[in-house]
């Protein structure tokens, strides 16, 4: 599915065909797939009536012919599922020896009413709640003009589905989703079996970065082009106003007594300490012993990490030090890579380990 950086440019794009007036444009969503693939179920492609797109779907020849096909739903009006296996003859993903098979919705935007829950789930993720994003494309099969439903902390917050008892059925399945991506799920319904496809969409991901070292700056960057909202925060105000920080970066000044009232931290944060003193790290990691993050991490040596878990304002932390997977990191850059990589490791729930098994073969 897109990532939460892509969903906002995504819906930043919507909002713009609408407020342009009557949207030319097709939304490609990719509902199922089976095998190896470039994406999963739950990632959308936007493409504009001159073939312009955002957010790209997959790659190479897959993605053209979807945009071709893009191009014919827009001049016609009507939406379509367009399958690409073997039996279709679409075998693109075969032919290009990934061996996956995709389906794709594919529907036209006209009329802009089509791009009305967009604004919903905008306020979503700029007030940083969990939500999900219901889309009705199919009843018994038979592909139907897109309806979609956003729900989030046990209610409807956007309701474009016709029918009251069939969007009650699409609520019971919101609430009763819990995995973080997405999946296409057929339901019983009185109208008959309905094909929807529902995404679990989160806020984008923020990294609080505390301290002005030089592998700190490194990770600044990284982490702004990862999509993530990136924080520089530092006690000393001169450190915050140097040249070399990048163009609209968010900084703070403050305490470690004030970080937690100065900045918001929620389950889809990360704090990553790299002050290079001590007993002012081990400070900075005393105030976010309860904070509700996805993260703590820290530089340092063996040794210094040591003195840090035998400190006891520290007891209870479940502190990632020295932060980054093992890679051979020496310089900046290369340490700021491995901060990056882990921080992405424990967000996905995922070991950090090479893509292969040790027998070679590939896992997902």
């Amino acid at each position: 599915m897109n990532s939460p950086h892509e969903l906002t440019q995504l819906l930043d794009a919507l909002r713009a065909l609408r407020d342009g007036g009557e949207p030319r444009a097709a939304l490609a969503t990719l509902t199922r797939t089976r095998g190896s693939t470039f994406r999963r179920p739950g990632t959308h492609m936007l493409v504009l009536h001159d073939g312009r797109v955002v957010c790209e779907l997959s790659g190479g020849c897959p993605q053209r012919d979807i945009v071709a096909r893009a191009l014919e739903v827009i001049a016609h009006g009507a939406p379509r599922r367009v399958i690409y296996n073997s039996e279709s003859g679409l075998d693109v993903l075969m032919e290009m020896g990934c061996g996956g098979e995709l389906e794709i919705l594919i529907e036209p935007l006209a009329p802009a009413g089509a791009t009305a829950f967009a604004d919903s789930l905008a306020r979503c993720l700029e007030a940083r709640i969990d939500a999900q994003l219901a889309t009705l494309f199919a009843i018994d099969g038979q592909v139907i003009a897109p309806q979609r439903m956003v729900w989030s902390a046990q209610r409807v917050l956007f309701d474009g589905v016709d029918d009251a008892a069939t969007g009650a059925v699409i609520a019971d399945a919101c609430a009763a989703h819990r995995a973080r991506g997405a999946t296409t799920q057929q339901l019983a319904s009185t109208h008959g079996r309905l094909d929807v496809l529902i995404e679990s969409v989160q806020p984008p991901h923020a990294l609080v970065v505390i301290g002005s070292s030089a592998a700190a700056r490194a990770l600044l960057p990284l982490s702004t082009a990862l999509g993530w909202q990136t924080t520089l925060v530092d006690h000393d105000p001169a450190r915050l106003q140097s040249p070399d920080l990048p163009v609209g970066l968010r900084t703070l000044c403050t305490t470690p007594e004030q970080l937690q009232h100065a900045l918001p931290l929620d389950a889809h944060s990360s704090v990553v300490v790299m002050t290079h003193n001590l007993e002012r790290d081990i400070a900075w990691l005393a105030a976010l012993r309860d904070a509700p993050v996805a993260y703590v991490g820290s530089l340092g040596s063996r040794e210094r990490v040591s003195r840090m878990r035998h400190a006891s304002e520290l007891q209870g932390l479940r502190l990632h030090a020295p932060a980054g997977l093992d890679i051979g990191s020496e310089t900046p850059e290369e340490i700021a890579l491995a901060v990056a990589a882990e921080i992405m490791a424990v967000i996905n729930a995922r070991s950090g380990g090479p893509l292969r098994d040790n027998d070679g073969a590939i896992h997902g």
